[in-house]
This record gives structure tokens, C-alpha cells and sequence, in this order.
């Protein structure tokens, strides 16, 4: 789940028609453009041709943007994604039909892709919620089946060198997260170096063997398309997708409210909540609630709102390991 943005002037229309044609030549008659108004890191339209075949153009954050450090190119990973996901399980992704870097019709990188039907979870009522949720759960299950070698985030925006052991992953991901809280200027060096030997400290609690499972990161009602009365027609932002270890999804479901007893009921497997695990959840936690810190100062310029981010932050790391 992620915040609005405060970007600079969209592209021309002019340019988003270029866009689609050159990249999708079978496109026929004229071409309607219709903001979609979900959708809170990259900037979308649902495009329309003359035939009536439907397609979604997303638009990548301009390059000046103060970006979390795994989101700068994190568009890249998607096609190889989608393909994966296309043909390993049956999660309803998109077909990726054009993604362009050439920066020759706007200048930012950019994707198109097949419109799926449905719409998002966060705008229905009315549906079984239930029912929408254990089927997010079957859909994970699979996801979190498909292992790789390597440990971290692999796309090909490489924000990070591939690690051998999910320990190590972490901890390179979590150093480079609190630095870019300290490069907005909301830690200090000390405040800094706390939470780099907060995690030092209890780092044998994430080196186990755990498989490099493939994680969504960002599953969110907004993220769920569903049509009809409650069937899942659409899991969709693949954008913020790791390898790692499947606890750290938890607890980025515990975050959005995703995990209900009836995911769990969909996912097949019960978590872990020994000691150790509860320790994990809460460094899991704090991964995910300190990128806000990150956005709301660096990105919305809401200085605020970073500091309650920071507070939340600090009441976290009070009620998990004390004063």
C-alpha cells in the first residue's frame, strides 16, 4: 500500500498516442485515454481503440523522484514477472505486450498490457469478502511456491547484489532502507546506527533455511480486481516483488488487513508463532512501516505525516524489544 504522490505535469496526450501505437501496431482507429484513479507510485490510463479492445498504459515516476531504495526502475522486473507468473501458476496477471525505456515518446520508462476485467476490491460492496480473501490465499500459495536461487531483489532494476543466504538479504535491504531515512533527514547518524545494531543483534533469528520464495509485497484491496459477487479476476502491481522469505508477506498482510482467517483458509499453511518468528514479524513490520517515513518526507514533503510515521516506527520497536 503506498501514498499519493505529488508528481510533476503528466505526459501529452500526443505522446501517449505515439506510445501505443509504436509499441502496439495491431491498435485500430482512434484511440480514447482515461486516467485510471487507482494507483499510487506509477501513473496509468485505460486505453481504448476503435475495435473496442481495451489496454492499460502505467507510466513510471519521473527520474528526479525521491524513491524508497528498491523502487528506482522497479518497473523493469514486471515483464519477466508476468511471464513467469503467466506460465507457472494460475494467478491472474496481465499480459505484458510492450515495455519501453527508450524514453523516445515520454520521458519516463513505461509499460503496456492487457486490461483485465473487474475492479479493485477497495471500490465494491456487497461482495464475499471471504470468499475474495481465500482465494488470495490459494493465489499466494502458488506465488510462494516458485523458489529461485538467490536471496533478495533479482529484477532487473538490481537494486541490490543477489545474496546466497536470506539473512544476509535482509540485512543488506534493511541497512539500505534506514539510510534512505537518514538521506531525508528524519534519522540521525545515531538514530541510524540504533537500528542497524537493533537488527545485528537478533540476526540469527532470520538465518534458517528458508526457500528464496517469489513475493508479491504489496497485496492490498486495491491490488485485488474482482468482478461478478467476489471472484478474483486480477492480483496486479507486481512492481515491488522479492525473493525471500514468506514471513515478511505476512507481515505486509497483517499491515493491509489481508490476513483473515479466510486467507488463511485459501493459503493451506499455518504460520509460524514461536518466539523466533515474532521476532521476525516485528523486524517485518518495521521494514514495511519505515518506508513511509521515506515517502511522506521525501516524496509528499509532508513532514508531519513523516514524523507520525517515525512515532509509529518507535512504538513498534518499544512494544517488540523495549525501551
Amino acid at each position: 500500500m503506498q501514498e499519493t504522490p505529488r508528481w510533476s505535469a503528466s505526459p501529452s496526450h500526443a505522446g501517449l498516442e505515439r506510445a501505443v501505437r509504436e509499441n502496439v501496431p495491431e491498435v485500430r482507429g482512434s484511440l480514447e485515454f482515461r486516467r485510471v484513479p487507482t494507483g499510487k507510485f506509477n501513473t496509468s490510463w485505460f486505453v481504448r481503440d476503435g475495435t473496442g479492445r481495451e489496454l492499460v498504459l502505467r507510466i513510471a515516476p519521473p527520474d528526479d523522484t525521491e524513491f524508497v531504495f528498491y523502487e528506482r526502475d522497479m518497473m523493469r522486473q514486471e515483464p519477466e514477472l508476468h511471464c513467469l507468473l503467466r506460465e507457472k501458476t494460475s494467478v491472474p496477471v496481465p499480459r505484458i505486450l510492450a515495455y519501453d525505456d527508450s524514453r523516445r515518446f515520454v520521458d519516463r520508462d513505461f509499460l503496456i498490457m492487457e486490461r483485465l476485467p473487474g475492479r479493485p476490491l477497495t471500490e465494491l460492496r456487497g461482495v464475499d469478502v471471504d470468499g475474495v480473501y481465500r482465494q488470495v490465499g490459494r493465489y499466494l500459495a502458488e506465488v510462494h511456491a516458485l523458489a529461485a536461487p538467490n536471496y533478495g531483489y533479482l529484477g532487473a532494476h538490481r537494486p541490490m547484489p543477489p545474496c546466497d543466504r536470506w539473512a544476509e538479504a535482509f540485512k543488506v535491504m534493511w541497512g539500505k532502507l534506514v539510510a534512505d531515512i537518514t538521506r531525508v533527514g528524519l534519522y540521525d547518524t545515531a538514530e541510524e546506527a540504533a537500528m542497524r545494531d537493533l537488527l545485528e543483534r537478533h540476526v540469527s533469528v532470520f538465518d534458517r533455511p528458508v526457500p528464496a520464495a517469489l513475493l508479491h509485497m504489496d497485496v492490498w484491496n486495491q491490488n485485488i480486481l474482482v468482478e461478478g459477487s467476489g471472484r478474483v479476476v486480477g492480483l496486479i502491481d507486481w512492481d515491488r516483488a522479492l525473493w525471500g522469505d514468506p514471513e515478511i508477506e505476512f507481515a505486509v498482510l497483517d499491515y493491509c488487513g489481508v490476513s483473515v482467517p479466510a486467507f488463511w483458509e485459501g493459503y493451506g499453511r499455518r504460520r509460524d508463532i514461536s518466539p523466533e518468528a515474532r521476532v521476525r514479524h516485528a523486524f517485518y513490520l518495521l521494514y514495511e512501516m519505515q518506508k513511509y517515513i521515506v515517502i511522506r518526507q521525501g516524496r509528499n514533503h509532508d513532514p508531519r505525516a513523516a514524523s507520525v510515521a517515525k512515532a509509529q516506527v518507535r512504538n513498534v520497536v518499544r512494544q517488540a524489544f523495549g525501551p
